[in-house]
């Protein structure tokens, strides 16, 4: 029903997920078949390649989005229409007036009444664009709302506001590391490893932990982490016999170089697994990770070729963000260089 669907301009920012969270609940609340679509606006100015950093950015972030929603609707999925796009190439977007009117040109194309805004969304970077942004797109007969979402504090205090579900995660979690030091299942052991988890979950709960924890997908990601163990062991395997192969060979065939992508894992937890299981991995080495960016040494270019082709990181994702996150681009397809390529660039 085109009276439901709903128009929302999207820029990475600190509540984008609960701005997501929010459409998504009210889209699959609503009666037929309702569309969101999500929109990317990227100014002419900037470089709009498929190597451009900002193009690359948006078509990332829309994929991230759609794995968002699809996650929040669960069941309800096909309820809902999902349309991303990013708009405005052909436009010089400067200031809130010229992306109110490659929004509600947009909404005009699709038939959309109502734009849902996220409280933290200012691709303009220090100058304030909401306000204003509201006001033009009013006038142009749109009906505006802003996300009715938690905005963050500018100060991260010591402790954070934590559920059940992270109380639950530390006491399993430290309960379980308890049983696998002592090496046994004794009543003593059990006992005393109760009260040991029992103790530093009270204690730290609130400190350790970070983000909310929904016990009813925690299943379903352990169930997908069982699946990846040994996929990730098969790929040890595979990689200590080229690496034998390497070794072993007379002209000791090595070709050392250093590789630099964007990973496309969204978080602190899914970006550490990535990098510790490219290192367990014979022949490539994470050197260095700076949010997404991964910096990583690889041996041999057949190892280079392997962590390009993504399965690490697809399996990964598939871990953390479900199935439909597997398909999004290998890093090769997304550009990944090597050191030399991007010196040969800079010549």
């Amino acid at each position: 029903m085109a009276g439901d669907d709903l128009l929302v301009p999207v820029d990475d920012s600190v509540t984008l997920r609960k701005t997501v969270a929010y459409v998504a609940e009210r889209a699959a609340d609503a009666d037929g078949r309702p569309t969101l679509h999500f929109v990317y606006p990227v100014s002419e100015r900037i470089d709009t390649s498929e190597e451009g950093a900002e193009a690359t950015a948006a078509v990332e972030l829309l994929d991230r989005i759609e794995v968002w929603v699809e996650e929040d609707l669960g069941e309800d999925a096909d309820s809902v229409g999902v349309e991303t796009a990013v708009v405005g190439q052909t436009e010089y977007l400067f200031n809130p007036g010229d992306y109110a009117d490659v929004l509600a040109d947009y909404a005009r194309r699709h038939g959309v009444e109502t734009v849902v805004l996220d409280p933290e969304y200012n691709p303009l970077g220090m100058a304030p664009l909401l306000p204003p942004l509201e006001g033009e797109l009013e006038a142009a007969g749109l009906t505006v709302e802003l996300a009715p979402v938690e905005r963050p504090t500018r100060r991260s205090p010591l402790t954070r506001t934590a559920g059940l579900g992270q109380f639950v995660v530390l006491f399993c979690s430290t309960y379980a590391f308890y049983l696998l030091v002592s090496g046994t299942l004794s009543t003593f052991d059990l006992a005393t490893g109760a009260i040991t988890a029992g103790v530093v979950s009270a204690l730290l709960w609130r400190i350790t932990t970070r983000g909310e924890v929904e016990l009813s997908k925690l299943g379903g990601r352990l169930a997908r982490f069982a699946l990846y163990v040994p996929f990730l062991l098969w790929e040890i395997v595979k990689a200590n016999l080229d690496i034998a192969y390497v070794v072993l060979h007379p002209r000791l065939p090595i070709d050392p170089r250093v590789v630099e992508f964007d990973a496309a894992v969204w978080s602190a937890l899914p970006a550490t697994t990535l990098a510790n299981s490219i290192t367990l991995t014979p022949g490539t080495l994470t050197v260095d990770v700076t949010q997404r960016h991964f910096t990583v040494h690889s041996l041999t270019a057949g190892a280079r070729d392997d962590l390009l082709d993504g399965a690490l990181e697809r399996a990964v994702r598939f871990v953390f963000y479900g199935r439909r996150a597997a398909r999004i681009a290998s890093p090769a397809e997304r550009g990944a260089r090597t050191d030399d390529e991007t010196e040969g660039e800079n010549e």
